[in-house]
């Protein structure tokens, strides 16, 4: 597998440390909000590539943060008139919440800064101790120009570096150039005692602090979104390698911007969406098939066409799967003839090339092209006249397994009818059997009337909402 790394601004073969154990560390939201759907790519990317190296038989030991102290939630926490605790842990439950509907599977580990205070304050020290960073009126700060590498990520020298992304610059720093590791309280803010007096840590320190806490000094690949780059993971680096003298992340994975409209998301311009926004629209999946299907690294731009489109290719998905449920219910079944053999045969293709997409620096574009090659075989397959269950066992087998590596396309529709419903549709066949074209078309009607539309297939007849 090859990916494309940042520090080196090149494509690298992937070598991990200990194939049984991937160390990968994602950033994770500063929870004051709803994540929106900016914040959604990477954690869809990310949770992709989680599964795809498990599925390629590595063990992956991924942890992925919670900001849950930040001037965000204090000012959050001030307008709602609670505390801070009380903003982070609802917005946790709200991520989890959205998490689960976008298919993103728990990590193995969420660290929460204010769990590991403990670790950011001996990281802090061991940085003052080196001779990297310095305590200015109860503040601490990073002494930048001490790490002679300071701009390897971004590929910048310092003084090209845009200073005022995310760091403050007051008089009580010695260079502009320095960030805080370590805040003075200030009153009304939660804070933590220290040997620098009470106080709280500053936003890069806390993802250094727990990548070595859960991951150890050096891991194997440290992602997010391109944004982060600098100041925030220039920053990680810094302090993780001047105080462990060791390289921080061998591979550093980052995910292009996500535009609306063509414009740059803002919250001024009135085109900024949290995921619960577009879920209650369009559903959950569709936002995942749409975060799919541009290679990551691309800029990638969210229109309420490209939604429909995406919850429209998913229909094709279910449809093809539906089919083959539909068909496997059937009691028939029988020795696979030379025709079911060959096609039995050529699943296997897909699964090469789905692969060869996926090997190339995560194409998950590639990857779903080649998904719907599949649905395309199956469903050409389906149109025969006769099928042979154990074909179609198979054909189910390698549609769930592509499709589950990129969380589409497999989760169980949960969609039912009453008793009386069935009824109808039972009386309506039987209508049909009787040549009652009349009565047969009077019940398709009336189910019509209830949001139900009836399918007639070779299979046999299907029902699904109207808006589904």
């Amino acid at each position: 597998m090859k990916v494309f790394n940042t520090l080196t601004n090149q494509k690298e073969e992937f070598v991990p440390m200990d194939k049984n154990e991937v160390k990968i560390y994602a950033c994770g939201p500063t929870v004051y909000n709803f994540f929106h759907i900016g914040n959604a790519r990477p954690f869809i990317i990310f949770d992709t590539l989680r599964r795809y190296l498990e599925y390629r038989g590595y063990g992956v030991k991924f942890v992925q943060n919670f900001t849950d102290v930040d001037d965000k939630i204090i000012k959050k926490a001030n307008e709602e008139g609670i505390s801070s605790d009380e903003v982070a842990k609802k917005y946790i439950d709200e991520y989890y919440v959205d998490a689960k509907g976008l298919g993103i599977r728990p990590a193995t580990v969420h660290p929460k800064a204010t769990e590991n205070i403990d670790a950011i304050i001996e990281l802090v020290k061991t940085l003052i101790e080196r001779g990297y960073a310095y305590e200015s009126g109860g503040d601490v700060y990073y002494s930048t120009r001490k790490f002679r590498e300071y701009g390897k990520l971004s590929h910048q020298p310092l003084d090209d570096l845009d200073m005022g992304a995310r760091i403050e610059v007051t008089d009580v720093k010695r260079d502009p150039a320095d960030f805080a590791l370590w805040k003075a309280a200030k009153p009304g803010e939660p804070y933590w005692d220290s040997p620098w007096g009470k106080g709280r840590p500053g936003w890069h320190i806390e993802c250094s602090a727990m990548a070595n806490r859960y991951l150890g000094k050096t891991i194997d690949i440290h992602c997010g979104g391109k944004d982060l780059v600098f100041p925030h993971h220039e920053n990680e680096i810094a302090q993780s390698e001047a105080a462990n003298g060791v390289e921080f992340a061998h591979y550093w994975m980052h995910n292009g911007y996500i535009n609306v409209d063509n414009t740059k998301m803002s919250k001024s311009l009135g085109n900024f969406f949290t995921v619960r926004d577009v879920a209650e629209k369009y559903g959950y999946e569709p936002i995942r098939f749409f975060m799919l299907s541009a290679h990551y690294k691309s800029p990638i731009n969210y229109t309420a066409d490209t939604i429909e489109m995406a919850k429209a290719s998913l229909e094709r998905l279910y449809n093809c799967r539906e089919n083959m449920e539909y068909v496997l219910k059937s009691p028939v079944d029988s020795e696979p003839d030379a025709r079911d053999r060959e096609f039995i045969d050529g699943l296997e293709r897909f699964r090469q090339r789905f692969i060869e997409a996926m090997d190339d620096d995560l194409n998950t574009a590639d990857a779903i092209s080649v998904i719907f090659d599949l649905v395309r075989e199956i469903n050409s397959y389906m149109n025969l006249d006769t099928k042979n269950k154990t074909a179609v066992e198979a054909a189910k087998s390698m549609y769930d397994e592509l499709c589950g590596v990129l969380g589409l396309g497999v989760t169980e529709k949960t969609a039912s009818i009453d008793d009386e419903i069935q009824a109808l549709i039972d009386e309506r066949q039987a209508a049909r059997k009787a040549k009652n074209f009349a009565r047969a078309d009077a019940i398709r009607d009336e189910l019509k009337s209830r949001g139900i539309i009836l399918l007639d297939t070779k299979e046999g007849v299907k029902w699904k909402y109207e808006n589904a």
